[in-house]
This record gives structure tokens, C-alpha cells and sequence, in this order.
């Protein structure tokens, strides 16, 4: 019997045999730069990013210590305050939670209060 259509031409389909391929060769350069991306990526750190705080809240340097603390007093007592407050507005297991960050915040302001206190015996 005779076919109507020849055979078509025999190739190699490994990719050994392909001229363009990345990989025809070990020693072929686009696998070695991807191998070393690929190694530098997992196998070398790079060093975290420093912080750097914003300035859009800056505290001015000239500021004495008792005026910092004066100032942190007042902002941990109001903060205490609102918790107390919004803790009233809250269904019981979640006013515990609450109320539990305000006693946080109130032992905060008591520490900033002692060391106003030692701060003005010592002037």
C-alpha cells in the first residue's frame, strides 16, 4: 500500500539537542546566572532595613526630662480615662479585656509619675 503523505523528518526531542535552550549544556551561561540568582535569593541574607521613625511627630530636642514626663503622665491618664470609659460601652467578656488594658496603662502612669517624683526630689 502506498502512502499519500512521507513520513516526517526524525529529530531528537531532548533538549541536548537544542541549540537555543538554556540548558543544552552544563556550563551554558543563562544556567549559571539563574543558579546563582537562585542560590543568592535563599542562601544569602540581606541586612534588614534600618528604621527610620518619621518626623511628622517630632519631639524637640531642647525638651527637658521633666516636661517629657509631665507630658507622658498626662497622655497615660487620659488614655486610662477613655479605656474606662469605652470599657463601660462593652458586653462583659470583652469589658474585661478592657478594663484589663487600662489597669496596663494606669501601672504606666504610676511608674511615670514615681520617676517625676525622684526627678524633682533631685532638683
Amino acid at each position: 500500500m502506498i502512502k499519500p503523505t512521507p513520513n516526517p523528518p526524525e529529530t531528537d526531542v531532548s533538549s541536548e539537542s537544542d541549540p537555543t535552550s538554556p540548558y543544552s549544556t552544563t556550563d551554558s551561561k543563562k544556567l549559571h546566572e539563574a543558579a546563582e540568582r537562585a542560590l543568592d535569593h535563599y542562601l544569602k541574607p540581606t541586612a534588614p532595613k534600618q528604621h527610620c521613625p518619621g518626623r511628622m511627630f517630632l519631639i524637640a530636642p531642647h525638651i527637658d526630662q521633666h516636661a517629657l514626663l509631665a507630658h507622658a503622665c498626662e497622655s497615660m491618664a487620659s488614655a486610662s480615662v477613655m479605656l474606662s470609659d469605652f470599657a463601660a460601652l462593652l458586653d462583659p467578656p470583652y469589658r474585661s479585656t478592657v478594663l484589663g488594658i487600662a489597669q496596663v496603662v494606669m501601672c504606666g502612669e504610676l511608674a511615670v509619675n514615681r520617676a517625676l517624683d525622684t526627678l524633682d526630689a533631685t532638683t
